[in-house]
């Protein structure tokens, strides 16, 4: 399909399109003339995935970049889904080098003592102590037993995550990496409905 099908197909504009194109997040066209490309169903699935992280996702560019990359990568290095997932959606795409010296805060030692996996330079955790961090200073005090709790509840959460992963490599990276991006909001959604329904039965 022309170009402007695919426009039509995906509700994306042309100008839209070709910034995708330009900034990598959609794979080239084939080829038919010096100016024109011939598009196939693989460049709308590409879109849509595209605006849902965007729109619905709210992420910006270069996090979607990184997405992509991920879900384009070779299997040799999706060996741990996992990890890879998080990587992407943390920011990190190579493995840093062990930082022994970093400082260990609330959230890291709390983290320890739950008995989570982690180490030097997670910035899964490094992003836990901002959070937390900033609940502190806008008066919303955490208290380390009131966040056992929220916890108990986030390895339910996983554990459903966990066990939706498909077997395949390519299936298993792009479910982790799209489905923790995009079920954010479905969470915070279920979040706020189940506050309403225990304030109404209390």
């Amino acid at each position: 399909m022309r170009i402007s099908v695919l426009a039509t197909r995906t509700e994306v504009s042309v100008g839209t399109i070709k910034f995708y194109l330009r900034e990598g997040l959609l794979p080239p066209g084939r080829q038919t003339s010096r100016t024109t490309a011939e598009y196939d169903e693989s460049h709308v699935e590409r879109i849509r995935l595209v605006r849902a992280l965007t729109d619905a996702g709210g992420l910006g560019i270069a996090a979607v970049r990184r997405i992509i990359a991920v879900i384009d990568a070779p299997d040799p290095q999706r060996l741990d889904v996992l990890a890879t997932a998080q990587d992407a959606l943390t920011g990190r795409v190579d493995p840093e080098p062990d930082d022994s010296a970093a400082s260990v805060g609330r959230a890291h030692s709390w983290v320890a003592a739950r008995g989570w996996p982690t180490g030097p330079g997670d910035r899964v955790v490094e992003r836990l102590e901002r959070a937390w961090e900033a609940c502190e200073q806008a008066g919303v005090h955490v208290e380390d037993s009131m966040m056992d709790d929220y916890a108990d509840a986030v390895e339910q959460v996983a554990r459903v995550d966990v066990a939706a992963v498909p077997p395949g490599a390519d299936d298993a990276v792009r479910r982790v990496v799209v489905g923790t991006v995009m079920l954010e909001p479905v969470l915070s959604a279920l979040r706020l409905l189940a506050q309403r329904a225990i304030s109404v039965q209390g």
